[in-house]
């Protein structure tokens, strides 16, 4: 079986926000998962053009949302990292904990770029996790985009205020290989 991939609202509108989403869609189809909580950030009303392009890959079947249900697993451990962590710990934000019980939930992969918050997580859980960068990578290892293109959405991305972990494309190739 082919795990699905569930976003945190950072890392999908990072490829929304350059129009670079086609590149999720060729690596990953019909595996695009967002989370409820993901949606509700996405429909922000100060960003509309982020509102339309996801009703409008929703309503094709580019990607699909999921719902945590109360009394679920996933509902638990959502509820502990958003809500009410246990002592000592602290809140995260409710798409990334979205994200991440229901890659937990359902054995899939999560997709956030938000390493502060995911990090003890991914690890506590085993998770499978990638990042926009991480994406970009595959992108280029499949042949969708060489390095001078990588290196104008890296740029693109930037613009944008999307934080990533290198100055260029070609940075994080070097240190991604190492």
């Amino acid at each position: 079986m082919t795990s699905k991939l569930f976003f945190d609202t950072d890392c999908i509108s990072s490829f929304l926000w350059v129009k670079q989403e086609k590149i999720l869609f060729h690596l990953y189809p019909g595996r695009i998962m967002l989370p409820v909580q993901v949606y509700v950030e996405l429909c922000n009303p100060s960003v509309p053009h982020l509102k339309k392009k996801i009703n409008q890959l929703l309503s094709s079947g580019i990607i699909s949302t999921k719902e945590i249900l109360v009394g679920t697993e996933e509902y638990r451990l959502y509820y502990e990292l958003a809500i009410s962590p246990p002592r000592g710990r602290k809140i995260i934000g409710k798409a990334e904990a979205a994200a991440i019980a229901l890659a937990k939930s359902h054995k899939g992969i999560l997709a956030s770029n938000n390493l502060k918050d995911v990090a003890e997580y991914v690890r506590k859980y085993n998770l499978k996790h990638v990042t926009t960068a991480v994406i970009l990578v595959a992108a280029l290892d499949a042949g969708l985009i060489d390095e001078t293109a990588g290196n104008q959405i890296w740029h693109d991305m930037l613009d944008k205020k999307r934080m990533l972990p290198a100055n260029s494309f070609t940075d994080f190739l070097k240190m991604f290989k190492e």
